[in-house]
């Protein structure tokens, strides 16, 4: 078992990958919090629009998507976010296509991430009650293979080095966000990181229907994550050291 901030003290820049908006707040913003506390520089990179997750008959899909991006964009400010990148594929087709992989490799070699966070790219059937969204399983995979190999080399997609003048960079670490027994790296944060991340996910009006539920639930959550390592509060990840 894994506990702390990472394995290195020179860590200052974070990129969290995730399918939609309002994804990230829900798995890790309370790390995403302590990070800007530290003064890290924090990315956001969303792979599609956010427009399709609506019950509402009178919202079109570019309505709403304008409407989820200013949320995330809200959400960000509310954490501290350096900035929020928008890939702009349609919510609900996400696959993890080597487009998708070339464009999350240019958000990388741009912005130069320590740690990337990311949303597993397979279904946990065992050790979750959640049986998960398709496109959270596609980002996480574009985003690993994004990771290792594609932006690590500068003659994969070469069009971003030659012609975008994108140099190669290397994540030096991974966090699957996991909330199953698959976690082993337990992520200690405080109540004030817990709060703000609840204020980020508030942001979300357009998907959080009972903003006060939600948050209890997500307090209850990091509390509950928490006391695995004897901490007030925890996010849970799979932590993979790169060389």
């Amino acid at each position: 078992m894994t506990t702390g901030n990472g394995s290195n003290d020179d860590f200052r820049r974070a990129m969290v990958v995730t399918a939609h908006p309002d994804d990230a707040e829900y798995g890790c913003s309370g790390t995403v919090a302590k990070w800007t506390r530290m003064g890290w520089e924090v990315v956001y990179v969303l792979c599609t629009d956010g427009s399709k997750g609506t019950e509402d008959r009178e919202i079109s899909s570019e309505s709403l998507a304008e409407l989820r991006a200013e949320e995330q964009i809200t959400a960000g400010k509310t954490l501290g976010l350096k900035t929020v990148e928008f890939l702009g594929y349609p919510d609900g087709y996400l696959e993890p296509t080597l487009e998708v992989r070339r464009d999350i490799s240019r958000q990388i070699r741009k912005h130069q991430p320590d740690v990337l966070i990311t949303t597993s790219p397979t279904r946990d059937l065992l050790n979750s009650t959640y049986i998960g969204h398709p496109d959270h399983f596609a980002a996480g995979e574009a985003a690993l293979s994004a990771v290792f190999p594609s932006a690590r080399d500068h003659l994969t997609f070469p069009e971003l080095f030659y012609d975008e003048g994108l140099e190669p960079h290397k994540v030096r670490e991974v966090w699957v966000m996991s909330f199953g027994d698959n976690a082993n790296f337990w992520n200690p944060l405080t109540e004030e990181d817990v709060d703000l991340s609840i204020a980020a996910l508030k942001q979300h009006t357009s998907q959080v229907v009972d903003p006060e539920q939600a948050g209890k639930w997500m307090k209850s959550r990091r509390a509950e994550l928490g006391k695995k390592i004897g901490a007030e509060y925890a996010e849970s990840f799979r932590k993979f050291t790169l060389s």
